[in-house]
């Protein structure tokens, strides 16, 4: 008997297989180690320039310590969802602490950051209403946009001409909702805030930022993009995860306390799903208040982000338009990316590939993240080895196109 269609088009997905038998799959690498500056993978030490712990608290001792207590105390998880038998009192304090770290009324502790982002936009609005993205927003919040009847207009990447001409088209007496990453995870570029609100409350608009990437990162005590540009009061809702800075498993939104109400009893993925565990819950407050009790983590990341743009730029690397700790480094081309990170890895430095269909085929790229507690030496390690590996694979100023482009002609 012949397979159904379902099995067809399961058994003819082969693209991993293909990157296999090439000896180029970069995903799913298995690290037996804790998520430090230094991994272990297949038993080697390897420095990590691929993780999103920005602060570097994942192994710090004070979280781990809180972690474990929590288990001792509430067991291994909840058993239920928040809206039911799941609400401990460590999630109520956490949100209480989240809610005065962002400057914002409450807050509401979900199982992820993409829970987070489902539950806010997907209840947020109606038939009516109108939900405005970038085009370069994160996955969680697409996907998001598809949870209700809103109607979606994408605008350019950063672009506030392409944002203003669809928000003027729009009708005066329906919900305009703008949701914009504050850091872009992939080009590491910060949205233009200023200009958002601007617009926003020059049409009627309501101001969503998913800080997943900023909190931690942006701002005078790293209270993320609205902290950064003194905009806390003008951005409407404040979307984030425990999963970078926060060093744990979870995720939360930060608005008015009418707002936060509503989500309670309305956003599905909050309703539905099981708590966030007492470990991942109690790790994340402990993060928050180290980030808080430790400035000094955030000043290092920063000088650490200078210093590396700067090594790069000066080897010839392309990095775009980056103004965070998240560094892109343009292959230009699927193949190549995929090779740069084997090779890397094999030089002992961890970097993440980012190919189409994520980003267009031709803008692929290294994410290349930096943490509080990385080293110079260990920067000018990786940097050293992907100088090695660039010029084995002619890339950034080994590209013979390139430097053709770029060459001066005398006449």
């Amino acid at each position: 008997m012949s397979k159904s269609m379902f099995y067809q088009k399961m058994q003819g997905f082969d693209i991993h297989k293909k990157l296999e038998k090439e000896n180029i799959y970069p995903y799913f690498r298995p690290i037996s180690s804790d998520q430090d500056t230094v991994v272990q993978i297949h038993g080697k030490d390897v420095v990590m320039f691929g993780s999103n712990s920005y602060m570097g608290l994942t192994n710090h001792p004070h979280v781990k310590e809180a972690a474990i207590k929590a288990v001792e105390k509430y067991g291994s998880g909840c058993a239920g969802s928040r809206f039911l038998n799941g609400t401990l009192d460590i999630h109520i304090d956490l949100e209480a602490k989240l809610a005065k770290f962002l400057g914002k009324e409450a807050a509401l502790v979900f199982s992820t950051g993409f829970q987070a982002n489902l539950g806010a936009i997907g209840s947020l609005t109606g038939r009516h209403d109108y939900i405005l993205i970038d085009e370069y927003d994160h996955a969680s919040i697409y996907e998001g946009t598809r949870l209700n009847f809103a109607k979606v207009v994408k605008f350019k990447h950063n672009d506030m001409g392409s944002l203003e001409r669809r928000l003027k088209n729009l009708p005066d007496n329906a919900i305009k909702m703008i949701v914009v990453d504050g850091v872009f995870s992939m080009e590491g570029d910060i949205a233009k805030l200023p200009e958002i609100v601007a617009l926003a409350k020059k049409y009627g608009g309501t101001v969503v930022v998913d800080d997943a990437h900023a909190v931690g990162v942006l701002g005078k005590t790293g209270a993320g993009t609205a902290e950064h540009f003194n905009m806390t009061d003008d951005v409407d809702l404040i979307v984030g995860t425990f999963s970078k800075s926060l060093a744990s498993l979870g995720g939360f939104v930060a608005a008015d306390e009418c707002v936060i109400d509503y989500l309670k009893h309305n956003a599905r993925s909050l309703i539905f799903s099981a708590s966030a565990t007492p470990a991942s819950v109690a790790a994340a407050s402990a993060a928050l208040d180290i980030i808080t009790d430790e400035p000094w983590r955030l000043e290092t990341l920063w000088d650490n982000t200078h210093y590396t743009a700067d090594m790069l730029r000066k080897s010839g690397f392309e990095i775009g338009d980056t103004e965070t700790p998240i560094i892109p480094i343009y292959i230009r081309d699927n193949n190549k990316t995929f090779l740069f990170t084997k090779m890397l890895l094999e030089e002992q430095v961890f970097v993440n590939p980012v190919v189409s269909p994520a980003v267009p085929s031709d803008s692929s790229l290294i994410r290349f993240s930096l943490m509080a507690t990385h080293t110079k030496a260990q920067i000018e390690f990786a940097v050293d080895k992907m100088n090695k590996v660039a010029k084995k694979l002619g890339v950034g100023k080994y590209d013979p196109l390139r430097r053709e482009e770029n060459a001066v002609v005398t006449v």
